[in-house]
């Protein structure tokens, strides 16, 4: 049994003294042991070596009072797996040499069984389970089929996509070929995470809020509410879509256990648009960490207030810089710890 449920507990909708508190790739570059050992081994070898994931999964908790932990991994290790040869390019971010383009890219896909493609991944959730020796949760995680779609096609990193949404507009029959096909393997993937052991999944939809509401609703929303069908009776899952405060009453309405918001909408809004019943996770601004250690402590006590304390999650917007002082991580972790309603 776990010790400490309160994270599991706010996905519960369940009475709590204080909300559940951790940060959206907290195991990242601000933590100078994660710099250390980056400057020993490569990205994906550090994903792909389950005891360097496992590792780096603890990192933070090591440091900071969270009560949750997320496994160290990647939203790239779906295509690579379906036999994208993504890199990780310095100065580039994520790079593949030869992008989907056609429907001969697309049927070359591979459907190898995620157990054997994947299995680093899984070795990784066992050895991690056993260090935090149920202390905590951990969560799992994959990116949206959209978000996966739009690095397969436009093939690194982009503000806007273009290429991606030219594919999905001009290209929209084979597109949906493609973004089915990211969601019957990520949905083969959570479940095998939730098999060996993860307690919760993140879908993270990075790229969602490029994109209108009624295109989101046919390239992103469809296929991210297929997957929380698939899981939803196996573990709770959180639905982060990055821009995407208009999809909230469409995913209100779904199994999700919780929905994450990033700062462009209010506490306030979110509850209103989000049916004002389901628990929400988020939204202090990752950039905000930049401020001081006491501005940072009122601001995210400030942050509980709005949302409340019950069906709530506090976390980052989105992911923690890496020029975040410890000390400023540190002070926003405290605020939620030592919140008093």
């Amino acid at each position: 049994m776990i010790k400490n449920t309160l994270f599991l507990d706010a996905l519960k909708g369940k009475e709590v003294q204080r909300p559940p508190v951790w940060m959206m790739r907290q195991a990242g570059r601000f933590l100078p042991e994660f710099r250390a050992m980056r400057d020993q081994y490569d990205f994906f070898t550090r994903c792909q070596t389950p005891e360097l994931a496992a590792e780096i999964t603890l990192m933070p908790i090591q440091r900071f009072p969270l009560d949750a932990a997320i496994l160290f991994s990647d939203i790239l290790v779906i295509p690579q797996a379906m036999g994208m040869p993504f890199e990780m390019k310095e100065s580039v971010g994520p790079f593949l040499a030869n992008p989907i383009a056609s429907k001969e890219d697309v049927d070359r896909l591979q459907n190898a069984p995620v157990e054997e493609s994947l299995d680093y991944v899984f070795k990784a959730i066992s050895i991690t389970k056993e260090l935090l020796k149920n202390e905590i949760p951990l969560i799992g995680f994959a990116g949206s089929p959209w978000t996966i779609f739009c690095y397969a096609v436009e093939g690194k990193g982009s503000k806007t996509f273009d290429r991606a949404k030219a594919f999905a507009f001009k290209n929209t029959e084979l597109a949906h070929i493609l973004l089915q096909k990211i969601t019957d393997y990520t949905i083969e993937y959570l479940l095998k995470k939730v098999e060996y052991g993860v307690d919760a999944v993140q879908i993270f939809d990075s790229w969602g809020g490029l994109l209108s509401p009624k295109d989101y609703e046919e390239f992103s929303w469809k296929y991210i509410n297929q997957i929380v069908e698939a899981l939803a009776e196996k573990a709770p899952v959180i639905v982060f879509g990055k821009g995407c405060w208009f999809a909230l009453d469409a995913m209100s309405k779904s199994k999700a256990s919780a929905l994450g918001v990033d700062w462009t909408i209010t506490p306030q809004k979110a509850r209103e648009f989000s049916g004002g019943k389901i628990t929400l996770q988020g939204n202090f601004d990752p950039a905000k960490l930049l401020s001081s250690p006491q501005k940072i402590y009122d601001e995210a006590q400030q942050m509980v207030r709005e949302f409340g304390v019950r069906n709530y999650i506090a976390n980052l917007g989105h992911g923690i810089l890496p020029n975040i002082p410890l000390e400023n991580a540190a002070s926003f972790v405290k605020a939620i710890v030592e919140y008093k309603a």
